[in-house]
């Protein structure tokens, strides 16, 4: 650790940070020649985040500020630097500068995981900011991003926002975060929404939290790119209401800067102090964490493999947060925060479970190398989880050399024996809880069943019905269309004897005039001669 005398000197230099950041984001850009090299490896990284599915951009009205300038404030201010405690990073997390400019790991398998960066400086009143800004997108040492289906590319990734105290360090885990990310989403939690355009490289980033009771925007967070309001003031869920809320970072293979004043890189339409000149009565200090007697422990538990030993890790993590798990089991939750799936399951057993991303650095182990041998170089309080390793001697002689380090205490905790009263009860209660489950989950399907099949009989039954009054209805039509063929088939001969009739009626009427017409003639000739007799 630095002596106290050289922290004033630190601290004058990163004062300087934000407004060397702010001229360098002014002064004009001058194109330089990169090596070849570099820019291949530039124009791989391109061609990882081309092969993203690209995100819907959120169409933003115009916003009518409501955000006033802020007031002279009289209070004390807050004293102390603003930066990233060791426990409140995650183990690839690299900070430079006195902690103002933070990067990532992006080889050996790290490249594929979000890092976290948690403040130690958070607001519960008031109106403040602070800012970020992505300096450098790191080349990726594989142009490829996608492995099986399902694995995401190692494309560059920003998200800025606000969480709890003990909340996990990767943003999106817990519903006690809210953030924006460079996608453009306003997210708390896992549900996430576009709110905004996207941000890039080189643009200044404000995140602008307001607890102001005064305040139209009470309960609030925006987010502001190069000084230009990005998206309406989005709420803060009831849950985080009312609690202290710390500036978070989480970030993939790129550089930011973070500015917490006091003065900001890009000025807003509107006055705004920033964090770092809150007044001490509006912001919480975390304790920075110290080990006992000044040292950090590395605790190996040594116990029986299938015995309850991840039981009793589970347990001792719940009443221990301050101790950071390594293990398999702790890097596949952490690949899964950073949105990494397997399509073929796990395999393997808990304590070395397989790892199928079908991505280097993931499947052929680097990533354990690479987070072992960042452990030892940063003083946090570990447990070890290496179930077999930490039953053998020599391998625990081996696992401890990698904490040579004078700030680190090693303990070997033995798991064996009868348990203690506490865990038994723990255990018991998962139990119970996991029968209960149990019961319940066979209970509704029972449940299910039994009205799957209710549902089934009556849809049977009103089948049948319609089938019975289809039958019938086709019935009556049959014996309604026969009637009418009978009816029509009688008007039909009716008719034709009608003609008939008609027919012989007219015939002898015919032969009757005829007759009749023959009769008139015969007389006429009688009458003729009778006549011609008489002459």
């Amino acid at each position: 650790m630095a002596p106290k005398a050289k922290a004033p000197k630190a601290a004058a230099k990163t004062a300087e940070a934000p407004k060397a950041a702010a001229k360098m984001a002014e002064a004009p850009k001058v194109e330089e020649k990169k090596p070849e090299k570099r820019k291949a490896e530039e124009e791989k990284t391109e061609e990882a985040a081309a092969a993203e599915p690209p995100a819907k951009e959120a169409k933003v009205e115009p916003v009518t500020e409501k955000e006033m300038d802020a007031p002279a404030d009289s209070r004390k201010a807050l004293t102390g630097e603003i930066s990233f405690h060791v426990p409140d990073t995650t183990l690839n997390v690299i900070p430079t500068m006195g902690g103002r400019v933070l990067a990532s790991l992006s080889d050996g398998g790290c490249q594929y995981l979000i890092a976290g960066a948690r403040a130690n400086v958070g607001m519960k009143a008031g109106r403040y900011m602070f800012e970020t800004r992505i300096l450098e997108v790191l080349p990726l040492p594989d142009a490829g991003g996608f492995g099986r289906k399902g694995a995401p590319a190692s494309r560059a990734t920003v998200r800025v926002g606000f969480s709890t105290a003990g909340s996990p360090l990767v943003l999106g885990d817990s519903e006690e975060q809210v953030f924006f990310d460079t996608d453009g989403s306003f997210c708390v939690g896992k549900t996430r929404r576009p709110v905004c355009r996207k941000f890039f490289r080189d643009q200044t980033v404000g995140v602008l939290l307001n607890l102001d009771t005064k305040s139209e925007n009470n309960n609030t967070i925006s987010l502001f790119i190069d000084g230009v309001r990005a998206c309406h003031p989005q709420a803060l869920p009831e849950g985080l209401q009312g609690k202290m809320l710390f500036p978070h970072l989480a970030f993939r293979n790129v550089k930011v800067l973070t500015n917490w004043g006091p003065e900001p890189i890009k000025a807003l339409p509107f006055k705004c102090r920033m964090l770092g000149t809150a007044a001490d009565a509006d912001a919480v200090k975390a304790k920075a964490p110290e080990g006992k007697d000044g040292k950090y422990e590395v605790v190996l538990p040594v116990g029986f493999p299938d015995e309850g030993t991840f039981e009793w890790l589970d347990s001792f993590l719940e009443q221990n947060p301050q101790y950071v798990e390594l293990s398999d089991r702790k890097i596949i939750k952490w690949a899964a925060s950073s949105g990494m799936f397997s399509s073929k399951g796990w395999g393997g057993s808990i304590d070395k479970p397989a790892f199928n991303y079908g991505m280097p650095g993931m499947d052929d182990n680097s990533i354990r190398r690479i987070i072992n041998s960042m452990a030892g170089l940063m003083p946090r309080n570990y447990v070890v989880m290496e179930v077999r390793q930490n039953l053998c001697e020599a391998d625990r002689k081996e696992i401890l050399k990698r904490f040579s380090a004078p700030c680190f205490k090693k303990v070997a905790h033995v798991v064996m024996g009868e348990p203690k009263a506490d865990y038994k009860k723990v255990q018991h209660e998962k139990i119970l809880k996991e029968k209960q489950a149990k019961s319940d989950a066979a209970w509704r399907a029972a449940k299910a069943d039994k009205k799957r099949k209710k549902d089934t009989e009556k849809k049977a039954k009103q089948f049948a019905e319609l089938r019975k009054k289809m039958e019938e209805e086709k019935k009556k039509k049959a014996e309604e269309a026969k009637k009418k063929n009978e009816e029509a088939a009688a008007k039909k001969v009716a008719e034709a004897e009608k003609k008939k009739a008609e027919a012989a009626e007219k015939k002898k009427e015919g032969e009757e005039k005829k007759e009749g017409e023959e009769k008139k003639e015969e007389e006429k000739k009688d009458e003729e001669n009778k006549e011609d007799e008489k002459k």
